[in-house]
C-alpha cells in the first residue's frame, strides 16, 4: 500500500522476526531433537494483525519498532509486499530487532522464546511522530502489551482524530475503566478475561456476564475467549460460538487474526453476529499451519463465514 492511499486502520503494536521450529517432541535437559520444519517470517502481534487486515481487504498502516539491523530492514520490506504502510514504523538506531522463537511439538503445543528488548517497544514520542496517520484513520487498534505511556498516547491520537478504537488485551489496573470506556471493541483471551473478572472463568455463562458488564461501560462489542470457544456481547445481545473444528498445527497468531477480523467486519458495518463468525473463521484458518502469519484471503469475499 502506498502512503498516499490513506489507512483505514492504524495498528499500534509489536513487530518481530518470527522463527518457527516444528519438532516431534520438545527435548528435555541434555537431549536434542530434529527440526521437522522451519519457517522465518514477519511476526509479532502488531504485524500479524496488520497482515490479516490487509488480506481482508483493509487499507492498513503499522506503527511499531524494529532495529536498524538487517533483520529489521527485511521485515519492513515484507510488510510492504503485504500492502502495509510502514512509513511511520520506527527503525531504532543501535537496537536489535525483536526475535520470537516458536517451538511447536507434534501435538500443536507451542513454547516461546522471546528476545524483545526495551528498545523495540513503542514510546510516546514514536506515537507523536505518527500523528499524520491517525488523522485520516477510521479505526485504531492498540495492543496493550506496549508500554502504558505509548498506549495512552495512541488513545489520545485516536480521540483527536475521531477514530474508533479496538483494544487487544488488558489495560493496566490504574486507569482501566477509562481505557475500556474509550474503546469500540475490546478483545481478551482466556488469561486476560480472568484478569478482567478477578477470577478464572470456566463457564461460558460467566464470560457472558463479564462481557455484558464491559459493554455497559462503553464498548459496542466485547469478545472474550473461554476454553470451549468465544463469547461475544453487544448492546442488546450476545453470542457463544465454539471453536472451529479444524486440525490444529499451532495456535500462534489465532488471536491476532481474530482481532483483525473483528475490526475489518465492524469497519464495513457488518452486524455483530456476522462479525463474530468471521472472527472465529479467521482464527480457525490461522491455526492450520505453524507460525502466526495469517492466510485469510479465502475469507475476504465469503458472504457468510
Amino acid at each position: 500500500m502506498s502512503a498516499g492511499a490513506g489507512a483505514e486502520v492504524v495498528v499500534v503494536g509489536q513487530i518481530a522476526r518470527d522463527l518457527v521450529l516444528v519438532v516431534d517432541a520438545v527435548p528435555g535437559p541434555g537431549e536434542s531433537a530434529d527440526v521437522r520444519r522451519r519457517r522465518e517470517m514477519l511476526g509479532g502481534k502488531g504485524a500479524n494483525q496488520a497482515v490479516a487486515l490487509a488480506q481482508l481487504g483493509t487499507r492498513v498502516a503499522l506503527v511499531g519498532v524494529v532495529g536498524d539491523d538487517e533483520a529489521g530492514g527485511r521485515l519492513l520490506d515484507q510488510a510492504r509486499r503485504d500492502r502495509i504502510d510502514v512509513v511511520h514504523a520506527v527503525r531504532r538506531a543501535g537496537a536489535e530487532t525483536g526475535l520470537i522463537v516458536d517451538i511447536v511439538d507434534g501435538s500443536g503445543r507451542w513454547r516461546y522464546l522471546e528476545d524483545l528488548p526495551p528498545a523495540v517497544l513503542l514510546t510516546e514520542a514514536d506515537i507523536a511522530a505518527a500523528r499524520p496517520l491517525f488523522r485520516g484513520a477510521a479505526w485504531v487498534s492498540v495492543q496493550l502489551q506496549q508500554p502504558p505511556d505509548a498506549v495512552r498516547a495512541a488513545l489520545a491520537q485516536a480521540r483527536e482524530a475521531g477514530a474508533r478504537v479496538a483494544l487487544d488485551g488488558v489495560p493496566p489496573e490504574d486507569g482501566r475503566a477509562e481505557v475500556i470506556a474509550a474503546a469500540r471493541i475490546v478483545r481478551a483471551d482466556a488469561r486476560e478475561a480472568a484478569i478482567l473478572a478477578g477470577e478464572e472463568i470456566t463457564a461460558p455463562a460467566r464470560a457472558v456476564r463479564l462481557a455484558e458488564d464491559l459493554v455497559r461501560r462503553g464498548p459496542a462489542l466485547v469478545a472474550l475467549a473461554v476454553e470451549s470457544g468465544n463469547v461475544f456481547a453487544w448492546p442488546g445481545g450476545h453470542l457463544v460460538l465454539p471453536l472451529d473444528d479444524v486440525p490444529v498445527a499451532d495456535t500462534t497468531g489465532a488471536g491476532d487474526a481474530f482481532t483483525a477480523a473483528l475490526i475489518a467486519a465492524s469497519a464495513r458495518g457488518d452486524p455483530p453476529e456476522r462479525v463474530a463468525r468471521l472472527a472465529v473463521a479467521a482464527a480457525g484458518a490461522t491455526v492450520r499451519h505453524p507460525g502466526g502469519r495469517p492466510d485469510l484471503a479465502s475469507l475476504r469475499d465469503r458472504p457468510d463465514p
